[in-house]
């Protein structure tokens, strides 16, 4: 290359550098600069990563997400567009979930049968905020090392942007501890639940067509459950009847239920304890089977004398080893957390069943006195992709042998 062609303008050469349209802004004043897409505005929340290389609208629509702005490590995130299938928030209406996504590459047009919209409009109609464009390893290795981060999502297709205004709301958002989302994502009232899980050809079932009829009465309590969840319910043999958070345990008990399930859910379990631990106690002290997943995991171990903690960059991704000591199996799980629950703390009575493999935390605990037990992560998100469910097997078999004591 000669000195003039060096010099050639980046008109000339067919260069064009892109328009920043949007922007993230660390609570410490870093900003990062990238393209928008999704819904236009600002959103402040706190950052972690999810390794998840499939599945990403079901983790935009975990309401267990609420709160947090999503940095996708995989960078080909879209490529197979939405659907109206995937989603897992049991309230349509609503948009809970992820306040914002990151991602590494644009996004492709949708390549995939089942996908009837792409994904940037379908963010655009739920109101997520989206940045694109930035280096998502970097992103990741700060959080490693420094935790997830607060910040602000900002998306400006004009590029115009109010920074100082930005980097203050970063600044002085109060952050996730001590904070209950849970409000935000329960459903309203009660409500039966019969979808069973998506079959091949078929799509999603109905209790007593693909499936046994209902065997056991379950009430799930809503702190912002999956619809996946219900679907394995359902699939083992329970009639679900879903209620809001702050159903009292005399409502519940009143169902009659054989069994009780503690959803997962956002935010700061102790404080969302405040309300619910009192209920889920009551409910152990009936000997009412109960099982509980994520949230619902660790308010359970608060309910029992427990105490959470909050995790340095929390466990997000769909490939998370966990053994189970009960049997010496290593399971692949799915993972969404920023607290978990202090091992310690634990009382004699408590039995620690699961561990992670990648940080030694709690996974999992079943109290010996009692038919109850919880997991950390999600068995219904099936990456192993059958590995955890059995479960709901193990639900299944202390409704059944609390029934059967009760019939004798």
């Amino acid at each position: 290359m000669n000195d003039t062609q060096a010099a050639a303008p980046a008109a000339e050469s067919g260069w064009s550098e892109p328009k920043t349209t949007a922007l993230l802004v660390l609570a410490d004043g870093t900003v990062l600069e990238g393209t928008g897409f999704g819904a236009v505005g600002h959103a402040v929340g706190e950052v972690c990563f999810n390794t998840a290389m499939t599945g990403y609208e079901e983790v935009l629509t975990d309401p267990s997400y609420a709160g947090q702005i999503i940095t996708f490590t995989f960078p080909h995130i879209g490529n197979v567009g939405t659907n109206e299938e995937d989603i897992e928030t049991v309230n349509m209406a609503a948009t809970p979930g992820a306040r914002g996504v990151i991602l590494h590459s644009d996004i492709t047009d949708p390549s995939n049968f089942r996908a009837t919209r792409h994904l940037d409009q379908w963010l655009k109609s739920r109101g997520v905020i989206g940045l694109c464009g930035i280096d998502t390893r970097a992103l990741t290795s700060l959080i490693r090392s420094k935790g997830m981060p607060n910040a602000v999502i900002a998306h400006a297709p004009d590029g115009k942007f109010d920074l100082a205004s930005l980097k203050k709301e970063a600044r002085e958002w109060p952050g996730l501890v001590g904070m209950d989302l849970v409000p935000m994502v329960t459903s309203a009232q009660r409500f039966d639940w019969d979808e069973t899980p998506w079959r091949w050809g078929k799509g999603y079932g109905r209790q007593g067509e693909d499936s046994a009829a209902a065997e056991f009465r379950v009430v799930a309590i809503d702190y912002g459950i999956k619809r996946n969840i219900l679907r394995q319910l359902a699939e083992a043999g329970a009639k679900v009847t879903v209620v809001p958070a702050t159903t009292s345990a005399e409502d519940i008990l009143a169902l009659k239920p054989d069994g009780v399930f503690l959803s997962n859910g956002p935010g700061d379990p102790a404080a969302t304890g405040a309300y619910a631990v009192p209920v889920i106690r009551e409910l152990i002290a009936r000997d009412v089977p109960t099982f509980g997943i994520c949230l619902g995991h660790q308010m359970l171990g608060i309910a029992v004398g427990g105490k959470t903690m909050k995790m340095h960059q929390g466990h997000h991704g769909a490939n998370h080893p966990v053994k189970d000591l009960t049997t010496g199996k290593v399971e692949i799980t799915s993972m969404n957390h920023g607290f978990a629950v202090d091992r310690a703390s634990l009382p004699a009575n408590a039995e620690e069943t699961h561990v992670s493999l990648f940080d030694g935390s709690n996974c999992g605990i079943a109290l010996k006195d009692k038919p109850v037990f919880s997991v950390q992560y999600h068995p219904e998100a099936s990456p192993g992709p059958r590995d955890s469910h059995y479960l709901f097997d193990r639900f299944v078999a202390l409704m059944r042998t609390r029934k059967a004591a009760g019939a004798s």
